[in-house]
């Protein structure tokens, strides 16, 4: 084995950790071959994942910038200005809606599985397995049975709570398994201490254990607006494709990505499908920047 450097104390007196110099680092490779191939390897994928990320938001930049227009940010939708406002304004209602559905019936789901539940219970096996099986189920298989389900038996029609309440069922394993994996991360000495005080169970659970799980919770709910904003398959057959902005959760209408899909499929507007490409990425992008925002303040607030 190589010796390491001599330990240099900081200004804090704190002996840092030493780093190998570079022949250190030569001759260990030397030595071990398939841990050069293996660097390498890793190495080459992280490149190749980050250059088709670059690659596919570099093309749709350059495709969509120079379509974009005024008339494609009108209030009103007709086949002239092909207007994208009804669309996004539509998304951010029917991503509101499904969260206020799904958020309280995953949480609950993930603190009843975690803190309530004992062991070994057979129910707490069949919810696991049914939450698997629904995260494997393609979006289209959601929208065939929101259209039977929630548009023909239930007879809703083509409408936007019919479409949050599919979208609801596609997200809900991320919610349940991200605050699940949220609640195990709470250390149990915070319950004890908790019980020691005096605490009851319901008290606990919702002052100690959900704030201190709160950042792991709000990065499954980021999750789910990513999905929900991107969906198509599922909203075609529940929500529809009414071009203007809904008037109210029985009103058919269409997403921005369902827009995007639907300016592609008829051939008409293929340059106004670019630029509704790009409005789509700046609109994930500034969701996701604002819910993670949001996420760390809430996580400041829960820690003072």
């Amino acid at each position: 084995m190589f010796k390491l450097n001599k330990k240099q104390k900081s200004k804090s007196g704190i002996e840092p950790i030493n780093k190998l110099t570079f022949s250190q680092i030569k001759l260990s490779y030397k030595r071990s071959p398939i841990s050069l191939i293996m660097l390498i390897l890793v190495i080459l994928s992280a490149v190749i994942t980050v250059g088709v990320l670059f690659s596919i938001i570099i093309h749709i930049l350059v495709s969509g910038i120079p379509n974009l227009s005024k008339e494609q940010f009108e209030w009103v939708y007709n086949s002239d200005n092909v207007s994208m406002m009804p669309a996004i304004i539509n998304t951010l209602f029917m991503t509101l809606l499904t969260l206020l559905i799904v958020v309280p019936v995953g949480v609950f789901s993930a603190i009843y599985l975690v803190e309530y539940a004992k062991k070994g219970n057979r129910l707490v096996k069949v919810v696991r397995i049914t939450t698997e099986t629904l995260a494997g189920i393609p979006s289209i298989v959601f929208g065939l049975f929101g259209y039977l389900m929630f548009v023909t038996a239930c007879k809703m029609q083509y409408s936007m709570i019919a479409g949050a309440l599919t979208l609801a069922m596609m997200v809900l394993p991320t919610i349940m398994r991200t605050t699940e994996e949220a609640l195990k991360s709470v250390p149990d000495s915070y319950r004890e201490a908790s019980f020691g005080l005096g605490a009851g169970k319901l008290r606990t659970v919702f002052k100690i254990v959900l704030p201190s799980a709160m950042p792991g919770i709000l990065q499954g709910v980021i999750l789910s607006i990513g999905r929900i904003v991107g969906e198509t398959a599922a909203l075609i057959y529940t929500a529809g494709t009414g071009a203007q902005i809904a008037e109210s959760l029985g009103s058919s209408s269409r997403t921005l990505a369902v827009h995007m899909y639907t300016l592609f499929s008829e051939g008409m507007h293929i340059d106004k499908m670019a630029s509704t490409a790009v409005v789509l990425l700046f609109m994930v992008l500034a969701i996701n920047i604002v819910s993670s925002l949001i996420a760390k303040k809430i996580a400041s607030i829960s820690k003072n």
